[in-house]
């Protein structure tokens, strides 16, 4: 499941500068198909290139996410406790989780395609949802895939992903509240350092 939120959040890849002044689902929908036309044509992502996979998500996406945020909604209020400068280290040590776990997912993929849902947002809202479905080949079961977007001064940005009706955010929410109680918010962020050091030190064996 887990590499699931990690595929298709993903997808948020390479968005034109024009891009930023159309509507969110416009922009969910042209991104994915772009970004899955890439990983067809890519043997070697498709192959297990995992530093190929990262260099592509950190020059595409990273734009395109609010990390602060996120990382804001994942410590939910544990995160006033930590200073500026331990919420701009748990942001940058969030913000590489994520994208250690999308480039494994990247070369996991398997030809999936996606099902575009009938966006239901009014204009002049800055909060919004786009409603997606992942069709699994053969006899895999369907699975719902819901991206929260916000707009920003720089475009609509992901906050927040759905796979299953299971948000990413509150997925890291436990095991983080959880380290916090037992280590303090020092303690999560070497938790989360330790995390990311072992996928590079992964990663290099690719």
């Amino acid at each position: 499941m887990k590499y699931l939120f990690a595929l298709f959040s993903s997808l948020l890849l390479a968005l034109p500068a024009a891009a930023q002044e159309t509507s969110p689902d416009a922009l969910i929908k042209t991104v994915t198909n772009e970004v899955l036309d890439i990983v067809r044509k890519d043997k070697e992502i498709q192959s297990g290139n995992t530093k190929k996979a990262i260099e592509l998500i950190e020059g595409k996406v990273l734009p395109h996410f609010s990390f602060t945020r996120m990382t804001q909604l994942a410590l939910a209020r544990d995160w006033r406790q930590a200073n500026a400068v331990q919420q701009k280290v748990l942001t940058d040590e969030f913000r590489m989780l994520m994208v250690r776990t999308y480039s494994k997912a990247l070369t996991e993929y398997k030809n999936q395609s996606i099902d575009f849902k009938p966006y239901t947002g009014k204009a002049g809202e800055t909060d919004a949802r786009v409603r997606t479905e992942i069709k699994q080949s053969g006899a895999g079961k369907n699975i719902e895939l819901d991206y929260y977007l916000e707009k920003t001064p720089g475009g609509w940005k992901v906050y927040d992903i759905e796979v299953g009706g299971i948000s990413l955010v509150t997925n890291y929410r436990d095991s983080f509240a959880a380290e916090i109680r037992n280590n303090g918010i020092d303690g999560l962020v070497k938790s989360l350092q330790a995390k990311n050091k072992s996928g590079e030190a992964t990663s290099v064996k690719k």
